[in-house]
């Protein structure tokens, strides 16, 4: 196949592997990028001395044995909460990170930086408003996080979302994500207008994802109205699975929360401390046996029925995709 994204990133088939706190890992980057398309990880998944640097070393050496098969990305949060911000994105530019997803702040800095070099940038947006923010720093692409997305959810369809993206910034690629399991999925997305889709989800409940069995069967047998929204992990609503933990802690913050976090003085620092302790425990729930379960996922577990290797999780889209064309071509 052959769209914006493509050609931009250098892959087969127009698909991110989304980055995930806590799950996206060295092996489902290389299975990821073996099978064409490009594979995502956020750097805060390596929060170590030494452990982002390593990782980028053989991340470069495997992209050079592919030669254009396949590619990586980063993920940077570029929020001021974000402690590791200017120590990560000083070690991506000096690795050359082939490009990057930023989320959550302004990307003006990781757009210059990247572009001095030749990599790409594509903002995750959820609106036109931030979007147009980012086309004024000059993003070359946006993530379009619509509703049904894992992790910090959008309010918007992407079948309003993406086309009016691609309407208002013709010139930048866009990639749709939220909701997005199965080649039919794909297809969808592509007829209204985006270069490529980020999926995250269905690799969650993949044989590489270094999470808890009962992690990834909570994924196989949860349903789309199992997601809900908390604010309880990092203070911006977040979808996770419904699980009785979740049930206890509650999904909103109380009063005296919400006053912290919107006082000029203390919302900076508050915020930190929230994104801390919700780093923490989702820490503990990716491993077995712990019952304070919080566990992030999308709408599209309603469409993810097994555990599979990345490599054929990753194949079956491809050929869903198709099959899917085939089916429509048909009835036009």
């Amino acid at each position: 196949m052959h769209t914006k994204l493509t050609q931009a990133l250098g892959i087969d088939f127009p698909m991110i592997m989304a980055p995930m706190f806590l799950v996206s890992n060295e092996a489902m980057l290389k299975a990821g990028m073996h099978a064409g398309i490009a594979a995502t990880f956020p750097s805060l998944n390596y929060r170590n001395e030494g452990e982002l640097e390593s990782l980028l070393d053989r991340m470069n050496e495997e992209k050079e044995k592919l030669r254009g098969k396949g590619t990586y990305g980063i993920n940077l949060i570029v929020q001021k909460t974000n402690p590791l911000y200017e120590k990560h994105l000083k070690i991506c530019v000096e690795k050359k990170v082939p490009f990057y997803i930023t989320s959550l702040g302004n990307p003006k800095q990781v757009i210059d930086l990247a572009h001095s070099y030749g990599a790409k940038v594509f903002c995750d947006v959820t609106n036109i408003e931030h979007a147009k923010k980012c086309h004024e720093h000059g993003c070359d692409g946006f993530i379009a996080v619509g509703q049904g997305a894992g992790g910090h959810a959008g309010p918007n369809t992407l079948q309003v979302l993406v086309p009016s993206l691609h309407h208002h910034f013709p010139d930048k690629i866009v990639i749709a994500a939220g909701g997005i399991a199965g080649g039919e999925g794909i297809l969808s997305m592509l007829a209204l207008g985006a270069a490529g889709v980020s999926v995250g989800t269905r690799f969650i409940a993949s044989l590489e994802a270094g999470v808890s069995n009962d992690y990834k069967n909570a994924i196989v047998n949860s349903k789309m109205h199992d997601i809900v929204l908390t604010e309880k992990i990092s203070g911006t609503p977040c979808t996770i699975i419904n699980t009785p933990f979740a049930k206890k802690i509650g999904y909103t913050q109380n009063w005296f929360e919400k006053m912290l976090s919107n006082n000029s003085t203390t919302k900076k620092y508050f915020k930190m401390w929230v994104q801390l302790s919700g780093m923490k425990k989702l820490e503990k729930s990716i491993h077995p046996g712990n019952y304070q379960t919080l566990w992030c996922a999308g709408q599209s577990v309603e469409l993810i029925d097994d555990i599979l290797p990345c490599a054929e999780i990753i194949r079956r889209m491809k050929e869903q995709t198709f099959h899917a064309f085939e089916k429509l071509s048909k009835v036009i």
